[in-house]
């Protein structure tokens, strides 16, 4: 559950970006939906590392260290 909720919120996080993209792009002189989109992405970048932390603390996400044998 927890890592179908951390891609969800990466998959907002790009449709975030390429809406501020588009919004840049398209805008004329108005920059407040590209605000409201760098709020949106920073926000859900913030839940983002906050279920990643969860999800470490709780162990239901593991670093897995690559070690290379000599």
């Amino acid at each position: 559950m927890l890592k179908f909720l951390i891609v969800i919120v990466l998959l907002g996080i790009i449709v975030s970006l390429f809406s501020g993209f588009v919004f840049l792009m398209k805008d004329d002189g108005s920059k407040y939906r590209v605000i409201n989109s760098l709020m949106v992405r920073v926000g859900l970048s913030v839940i983002l590392a906050v279920l990643i932390g969860v999800g470490i603390m709780t162990g239901q996400l593991e670093l897995n260290a690559v070690t290379i044998a000599s």
